[in-house]
């Protein structure tokens, strides 16, 4: 099913006492936002974004990881399946990490997930990908969307998010150019795995 707006996606969010939604998508696409809009929409709903489980700059550094920040193994998927089966199943306050973009690091303990929350909104470029230990991602998730827009439009969007957050205009026309456009392939061929398909059109 393609789905267009907020209000359609809920219509396809199964009810139930914690419920969890995943948004995936190349990297500029859209996801954060549209968590974001979800968010607000849904009476009891939080967002825990994958980006918070990136490794440390210094880890990426000691493994020569530096330059492929972002890609799959540049992320702690076994603390992301262990927080996303927590959140699932505990009952009970769960503490997940979130990402501060300005100095490009997670923040631990940032996002609080009580109990009585009914809906978390799980946004990432890999939640469908079946390599680099991704493959267990998808079976923690309740319903699935796959989030697409304008190819022209999503690699500015990249861009100026780059820029905002402290790259040059050069650097980030050559970092979305490559780290971002090898994760954007790679996530397009998980795209089959998605219970729906989200496309977002222009503003």
């Amino acid at each position: 099913m393609i789905l267009r707006s907020v209000e359609t996606i809920t219509r396809v969010i199964p009810p139930g006492d914690r419920i969890l939604v995943g948004l995936a998508g190349a990297p500029g696409a859209g996801k954060s936002t549209l968590a974001a809009n979800l968010v607000r929409y849904l009476p009891s709903a939080v967002v825990l974004p994958m980006d918070g489980f990136h490794f440390p700059p210094q880890r990426l550094v000691e493994l020569g990881w530096r330059d492929r920040m972002g890609a799959p193994e540049t992320f702690d998927v076994d603390a992301f399946t262990t927080t996303l089966a927590a959140v699932r199943n505990s009952g009970r306050m769960v503490c997940a990490p979130g990402f501060d973009r300005e100095n490009e690091r997670p923040v631990p303990a940032a996002i609080a997930i009580p109990p009585e929350l009914s809906t978390v909104v799980v946004e990432g470029n890999y939640l469908l990908l079946e390599s680099d230990g991704w493959a267990g991602v998808r079976d923690l998730l309740d319903v699935t969307l796959f989030v697409e827009i304008d190819e022209t439009l999503r690699r500015q969007q990249l861009i100026d998010r780059h820029v905002r957050h402290g790259k040059t205009p050069w650097a980030a026309r050559q970092w979305a150019a490559g780290s971002d456009e090898r994760n954007a392939q790679l996530v397009r061929t998980s795209v089959s795995r998605a219970d729906h398909i989200v496309r977002l059109l222009r503003p």
